[in-house]
């Protein structure tokens, strides 16, 4: 609970855990106890975490509950959907689902974040006031950036997209993720996030000349293999030189190329230097 220019917000995260679940808790019951409770009318931000077995059941099995009670959460801005560690479900394993039913549930909301892309869909991907969108997984789908793509989301001004590896879910390629650097999909954007890549290299060289950046204050490009590679043709781009803040934290880099990153006077983010492996394997953050 806190209170904001006079306002206050309301935040509540709900979660199932394994023995909970197996003893008959179910996540539609809480979202019904949570819309008759006495803070359902001032409620800003709902999380929820692992609904159980999340590995097996998916929001199905709650969803058309929390939509039937849109009404009881007249103020929700902010709402984040899988939200568990991987004690509770390895990401990769979290089941998903077509979850554009719930922007149009919620004409309000601000921010919707997932966890997990296993049969992930945002089809139609609509929403006249969504300012911020969130997809964390170890493998996006190649459907799933379709749908960003081709979404109509006029007021985004922030897009975080873990776009992982083969293993988990990510069947794309560059070519997949180019329509996002264009600039002509959200007019408001200001932070564009394409992280936790296997392309990072590929994604950074087609970024570092990408009209997207004469609008962004912020590239994120972090959690993935960039390797100097990329890292070299960013460093060389006069429009990234325009951004406020480069995020490459986790990488590859070589410690030439961070220390020419620390004399060029830019915002830059080049922690978390990582080391290839005996067989020069590189993995991004979020793997299994």
């Amino acid at each position: 609970m806190e209170l904001i220019g006079g306002i206050l917000l309301i935040e509540i995260r709900l979660s199932i855990g394994y023995d909970e679940y197996e003893e008959g808790a179910r996540m539609s019951n809480l979202i019904e106890k949570l819309a008759s409770g006495p803070d359902s009318q001032q409620l800003s931000i709902l999380t929820i975490g692992d609904w159980g077995q999340a590995y097996e059941n998916s929001p199905d099995s709650f969803l058309d509950t929390l939509i039937s009670h849109k009404d009881s959460f007249p103020s929700l801005k902010k709402l984040f959907i899988g939200d568990m560690t991987f004690e509770e479900c390895e990401v990769s394993w979290i089941n998903q689902t077509n979850l554009a039913p719930l922007l149009a549930a919620f004409p309000n909301l601000q921010s919707l974040s997932i966890k997990g892309s296993q049969d992930l869909s945002l089809q139609p991907l609509v929403h006249e006031k969504l300012e911020e969108l969130v997809v964390i997984c170890g493998g996006l789908p190649k459907s799933v950036l379709e749908e960003i793509t081709s979404a109509s989301l006029p007021e985004l001004k922030r897009l975080e997209l873990y776009l992982g590896v083969e293993d988990y879910g990510f069947d794309g390629g560059i070519d997949d993720v180019l329509p996002l650097l264009q600039g002509d999909l959200f007019p408001k954007l200001k932070y564009l996030g394409l992280k936790d890549s296997e392309i990072q290299d590929e994604i950074a060289i087609a970024a570092a000349a990408a009209p997207i950046l004469d609008q962004l204050d912020t590239l994120d490009l972090s959690y993935g293999t960039l390797t100097d590679v990329g890292g070299e043709v960013l460093l060389a781009s006069e429009r990234v030189k325009k951004l406020k803040h480069l995020n490459l934290s986790y990488h590859y880099m070589s410690d030439e190329l961070l220390l020419r990153w620390k004399q060029s006077g830019l915002s830059v983010d080049v922690t978390d230097q990582q080391e290839s492996d005996e067989e020069d394997w590189r993995y991004p953050f979020l793997t299994e």
